[in-house]
């Protein structure tokens, strides 16, 4: 059983999570994957013990972003990344060779369209015909095709445990072709030259799945409007309250009330989110021993806050970090650093002599949403 969750900002993919183990353990599912999750949240579900063997990710010569991190991961953890979009829709093959550069509107395969915008976050169509020149000289060394090396080349990356090869009933057929990708291997030497022509393309940004929740989005229309409904945005469970230019969100916990405060407030333009702990549901704390896994959870439910009351990822300003050991300082600076990548908010990070409960960090934030 493959999982896909497209909103870290709902942290029911923990429940569901945890019913899918339930029906391993039943004996109901066999395995349990994963589709497009990045390294931080894979990471925060091995770290809750849930029993990961795969992730699908897009895996390619143009996009690299599952070979660094995503990869050390798995390789720590025994689990095999199913690497898709390893042709990026075709175009990594001799029919694009030497071609024109079709304009986006001129492209009516919607997989054509998602991956050209891959190739121009990579270089652009000159890079990428650069590519191909190469593929199709270690193609004809070899006596196969462009696709069998790019193909090849991704099958014999570490963490890699199989590809996925897209097909269209009745419209290709490209089944014996592909079986030549066990009839030859890449020497050192076709490597090196692999090497060199894509060591200095631009990486796409941020990690696996990305293109599917944060601009630029790599999807075949550019935007998520073939994919995402607008209000399912937004965690369900929050409640907004108040009137005018002030509002309060809620998450209806036991704490709120009795101690008076919200999960966040907005005045005019301003956001303040409250000091925000991994706490999932009543009073499950995620990944306990696990600082980097906390901090993940927690600047997902910031950001869900933020959401809920109208901004976004970019309005946020200012954050507070609270540690419980300031050893940990440096894994949960680099989650927050993988959050804010080129949004840079002002920040203070501070080693506490303790937090409340089982918790290891703690973090607020403050968002200012231009209501122009």
């Amino acid at each position: 059983m493959q999982f896909h969750w497209w909103n870290y900002e709902h942290p029911q993919y923990l429940d569901a999570m945890e019913g899918l183990r339930a029906l391993k353990e039943e004996g109901i599912i066999r395995h349990l994957g994963l589709t497009n999750f990045d390294t931080d949240h894979l990471h925060l579900l091995l770290q809750e013990g849930i029993p990961i063997i795969s992730n699908q990710v897009v895996v390619s010569l143009l996009d690299r972003r599952a070979l660094a991190e995503m990869s050390r991961l798995c390789l720590e953890h025994g689990v095999k990344l199913l690497a898709y979009g390893t042709v990026a829709g075709g175009f990594l093959s001799e029919r694009w060779l030497g071609q024109e550069e079709p304009s986006l509107s001129g492209i009516h395969d919607w997989s054509k369209m998602k991956y050209k915008r891959f190739i121009d976050q990579t270089g652009g169509w000159e890079k990428f015909q650069q590519i191909l020149r190469v593929l199709g000289a270690i193609a004809r060394k070899n006596e196969v095709s462009i696709t069998n090396v790019a193909t090849r080349w991704v099958l014999d990356q570490p963490a890699v445990g199989a590809v996925i090869i897209g097909a269209r009933l009745t419209e290709s057929e490209h089944r014996a072709d592909n079986a030549n990708l066990f009839s030859f291997t890449l020497d050192q030497d076709d490597h090196q030259a692999i090497d060199q022509v894509i060591n200095d393309t631009p990486k796409i940004r941020g990690d696996c799945g990305s293109e599917y929740r944060q601009p630029p989005y790599l999807t075949a229309a550019g935007d998520l409007s073939d994919h995402l409904e607008e209000n399912k945005r937004v965690d369900p469970h929050l409640s907004l309250s108040g009137e005018g230019k002030l509002q309060r969100l809620g998450t209806g916990s036991y704490w709120e009330s009795v101690c008076g405060y919200s999960r966040a407030v907005k005045k005019g333009g301003r956001i303040l989110v409250s000091g925000t702990t991994a706490i999932h549901g009543e009073d499950r704390v995620i990944c306990r021993d696990d600082p980097r896994g906390q901090a993940v959870y927690i600047l997902d439910k910031i950001l869900s806050a933020v959401s809920a009351l109208g901004g976004q990822r970019s309005d946020i300003v200012r954050t507070r970090v609270y540690l419980a050991n300031q050893d940990h300082c440096e894994s949960v600076s680099r989650v927050h650093g993988r959050y804010f990548e080129g949004l840079n908010p002002a920040n203070t990070t501070i080693e506490v002599s303790n937090l409340i409960g089982d918790h290891l960090v703690e973090i607020e934030a403050e968002a200012i949403v231009d209501e122009g």
